[in-house]
């Protein structure tokens, strides 16, 4: 059995369609759309089917993919038999939301990079609720996330470090408004997130909610970055994870507004399928992920 036709069909679950694993394993789509054919005669069984102008994955392609998973890991095994780490080939691919991964995954991306160099580091940034997903399903060999409120029996999580929320608004927005102890208060203005759903979010939520502090409906924006530009600039106030504004309270762009979660921790996590294959890149990750991630901001 060819392993480059499972590849293919791997890569295809993993993009979405055929012209994406295409573009991705740079063959013309008339080669996917070839080995797929292939191996379908191959082994006797239809894997997609057409549904509208999609291809879809059968049951029957379903029932088979933990034995391509199989196959895929046993070749690569081989392929890797005696070799150091600084010689193994094949790949990592991590699913991590923006935030955890430009304020805290660049220590361990580097030692990774160090220690791996051949390995193929993909790095998907992902909502935080998409994440665990990606975990469960196995589009993702490992997640970096902040803590969740429960877990599948089927995903190992592990923690990865501590920090706190903060709520932060524009250094000259008036103090008069920046009471968040308080109950009972309408606010003329907006909470500025890029994760609605995110854990420390809601928390927020709840905490207003308990306070019954109003503010205007949230204004959503695509990065922690842009929510910081927009508090910077005074379009509405934010809550954050501590380790993202660390230099910004420093050096007086962004101000602490006081509330009674300011004390509270919260963790970060890696998890990984337990039924996963751990592969020598995989452990590497694992072991970097406690040294080089495992840090208080708090």
């Amino acid at each position: 059995m060819n392993t480059k036709s499972l590849l293919t069909f791997k890569t295809i679950l993993e993009t979405g369609s055929f012209q994406k694993a295409a573009d991705k394993l740079s063959y013309t789509q008339s080669t996917v759309t070839f080995q797929i054919k292939q191996l379908e005669e191959e082994i006797s069984i239809k894997l997609f089917e057409k549904i509208g102008r999609k291809m879809v994955l059968t049951q029957a392609g379903k029932d088979i993919l933990p034995y391509v998973d199989t196959i895929l890991q046993g070749a690569e095994q081989i392929n890797n038999y005696g070799k150091s780490l600084s010689e193994i080939t094949g790949t990592l691919k991590l699913a991590i939301p923006d935030y955890i991964l430009i304020y805290t995954m660049q220590p361990f991306i580097q030692a990774f990079l160090h220690e791996a160099p051949k390995i193929q580091l993909i790095i998907n940034s992902l909502q935080s609720g998409a994440v665990n997903q990606s975990v469960i399903d196995g589009t993702s060999d490992i997640g970096i996330n902040c803590e969740k409120e429960n877990y599948p029996d089927t995903v190992i999580h592990k923690k990865a470090g501590t920090y706190r929320v903060l709520l932060v608004a524009a250094p000259f927005m008036n103090n008069n408004l920046l009471d968040f102890i308080t109950p009972h208060q309408r606010k003329p203005f907006s909470l500025i997130c890029n994760e609605p759903d995110g854990y420390y979010q809601l928390e927020m939520d709840k905490y207003l909610a308990q306070k019954d502090i109003v503010l205007n409906p949230y204004m959503k924006v695509q990065s922690i970055e842009a929510v910081k530009r927009c508090v910077m600039n005074n379009l509405g106030i934010a809550v954050v994870p501590s380790y993202s504004v660390i230099e910004e309270l420093k050096n007086g762009s962004l101000k602490l507004i006081k509330t009674e979660l300011d004390e509270k921790t919260f963790n970060s996590i890696y998890l990984y399928h337990k039924n996963k294959w751990i592969s020598p890149q995989m452990k590497l990750a694992l072991d970097l992920l406690e040294k080089n991630v495992g840090k208080d901001y708090i």
